[in-house]
């Protein structure tokens, strides 16, 4: 698929829950989210009836992604079958990692190849305290999630942590995450906050100012293209580093020249852009007697509306007129 700005789409985040076992302080509620009816919701099969059509329109690399994916019942068996679709070439998971071991367990005994072609896993603090603050959690912390890691490693899954640095927060994490990547071959990327829902209330640290934190203490930041991935990272080396470093860098940067994504939300929304309203309700069509070639036709209508950039910082300039009232909401109602 090829959008109006002649960038190629080839690659769909799918929220299968907005649901999750944390509350962290930039996406979720205290309270976390109500629970939706289960008519609310796609139905796995729903989903990839939707992925599979997308497929066939140019889609070659899906994302699973929440809310916390893993609280969803039978995760492993449907990323199995996502990966069976034609012309898929790559599933990979993002987490929060506490629940990585039952998946795995489960994810194991079904048929070869039933395992994600990689996993990122969100990990802001390594601090106990500091993670139970961000997480509002006092379960399981990052020495689990960690153990989580090295057992992906043994299986030789790329593994790519997600780090989010809020000022005053927790920006004495910096140097002890990127560390893990000195002895570990693991992608440490810093995330740059970006204000939608609970986020907007907190204050971001650039990716720059990170990168030079680094290179003040580790060295000289080189550029690496080695990383596979089909995301807005840019990753460098760092001498006597294992692993990589990596910064997306949404507000200070901008990549929206080169996006090429699309996402569905667990209620059956497809978003172009992830900081607009803008979207196409596909449960109505999947579940009426829409044909495929009704629904691709669709699809290829929304990729035709996507927008040049997004709205969240002032670097493409003011906002577009069609563009009203707030951002749309919090990171686990859109797919991370």
């Amino acid at each position: 698929m090829i959008d109006s700005y002649g960038r190629t789409l080839d690659y769909l985040r799918v929220s299968v829950t907005d649901r999750c076992n944390l509350r962290c302080v930039y996406c979720m509620p205290p309270q976390g989210v109500p629970r939706k009816p289960h008519e609310a919701m796609l139905s796995f099969e729903e989903i990839l009836r939707a992925a599979g059509i997308m497929a066939r329109l140019g889609m070659r690399k899906i994302k699973v992604t929440g809310g916390e994916p893993l609280v969803r019942r039978g995760a492993a068996p449907f990323l199995k079958n996502l990966k069976s679709l034609p012309g898929i070439e790559k599933v990979t998971l993002t987490t929060n990692g506490l629940l990585l071991g039952g998946y795995l367990d489960e994810a194991e005994a079904l048929a070869p190849g039933s395992l994600p072609d990689g996993v990122n896993i969100s990990l802001d603090a390594l601090d106990n305290e500091r993670f139970r603050y961000i997480t509002r959690s006092d379960g399981a912390g990052p020495a689990e999630i960690l153990s989580f890691v090295d057992r992906l490693a043994e299986k030789h899954i790329p593994v790519k942590l997600n780090c989010v640095i809020i000022r005053s927060l927790n920006e004495a994490e910096i140097l002890p995450l990127a560390a893990l990547a000195r002895d570990r071959d693991v992608a440490v990327r810093f995330i740059e906050l970006m204000p939608l829902g609970a986020g907007a209330a907190l204050k971001a640290v650039p990716g720059g100012e990170i990168a030079g934190l680094l290179e003040t203490t580790y060295g000289a930041l080189t550029p690496f293209s080695g990383v596979p991935g089909s995301g807005p990272a840019v990753y460098y080396s760092l001498p006597g580093f294992t692993g990589n470093i990596g910064f997306i860098n949404p507000v200070t940067r901008g990549f929206c020249e080169t996006c090429n994504r699309l996402r569905l939300t667990s209620e059956g929304l497809l978003k172009p852009c992830l900081s607009y309203d803008l979207g196409l309700d596909l449960r109505p069509l999947l579940r009426s007697c829409a044909s495929d070639a009704e629904l691709a036709q669709a699809i290829t209508a929304l990729v035709a509306q996507k927008p040049r950039h997004h709205t969240l910082s002032e670097i493409y300039g003011a906002p577009p007129a069609e563009v009203n009232g707030p951002h749309s909401g919090g990171m686990f109602k859109t797919g991370g």
